[in-house]
């Protein structure tokens, strides 16, 4: 039974741990995380205004940096994701977005898709006759990779190293796999750089998968560190589908 994925899934795996140095303490107003407080320090310390916070929490500091446009600090605290269930056209527009990122991604050279699960695309969701079309053909995909696979590793029977032959097996048979096919993958984003991705791809015009993906990124940041994110909104768009707009544009 072949496993479909109908909804991405974003788990959070790394936040910024701030250790404040004791020679520039800030006098803090309320609590924060330690994403936020890392980025109200590095903007103190351009005027050296630690011990002048204007009765400001960071959440209203980091407000007025919105406000401001001065995203720079933003820049210092870096988030790292694990998103999961989604498709390989998903990642493919993902990786798009190089300034800022880092991303390390599932290996179909090295990892048997024998069992792969797949992303229905939310356009067919609902549709019983175009799921049950789409699922046949992914089904038929997969047993044409197995079927390669194992033709493959017979032909480089030769190639001493079964490590080596099941790579050269796989690298091949991954062709006959469609973009549906289910991936893996890690995302380091530093905070400005996840606003604009999210601006971007939360817009009514992102394809629709990714735009939920950047639905639920935008769940799980905000959710980690408000003060960063509280600028954006959700909506149902048109589509049925949620999209998101944001108060301040590029910043």
């Amino acid at each position: 039974m072949i496993k479909i994925y109908r909804e991405p899934v974003v788990t959070l795996i790394a936040r910024p741990q701030f250790v404040e140095p004791a020679h520039l303490a800030v006098q803090w107003h309320e609590p924060g995380t330690d994403g936020e407080r890392l980025a109200e320090f590095a903007g103190r310390l351009c005027y050296m205004s630690q011990h002048n916070p204007a009765g400001r929490s960071t959440a209203e500091y980091l407000g007025n940096i919105l406000k401001q446009g001065h995203g720079s600090v933003f820049e210092h605290a870096v988030y790292v994701v694990l998103i999961e269930g989604v498709s390989r056209s998903l990642t493919h527009e993902l990786v798009r977005h190089r300034a800022g990122f880092g991303y390390s991604q599932l290996s179909q050279r090295y990892v048997d898709e024998s069992e792969a699960a797949f992303v229905m695309p939310p356009a067919m969701q609902g549709d019983a006759e175009l799921e049950d079309a789409w699922g046949t053909q992914v089904a038929a995909a997969q047993d044409s990779y197995v079927t390669a696979v194992e033709r493959l590793m017979e032909r480089y029977a030769w190639v001493e190293s079964k490590v080596h032959r099941r790579k050269m097996a796989r690298e091949a048979a991954r062709s006959l796999l469609p973009n549906a096919t289910e991936t893996k993958i890690v995302v380091s984003g530093n905070t400005r750089a996840w606003r604009t991705m999210l601006e971007l791809r939360l817009g009514e015009g992102a394809e629709r998968e990714i735009r939920r993906c950047a639905v639920r990124i935008l769940e799980t940041l905000r959710a980690e560190a408000p003060a960063f994110f509280h600028d954006f909104e959700l909506y149902p768009a048109d589509d049925g589908e949620q999209a998101g707009r944001v108060v301040h544009h590029k910043v």
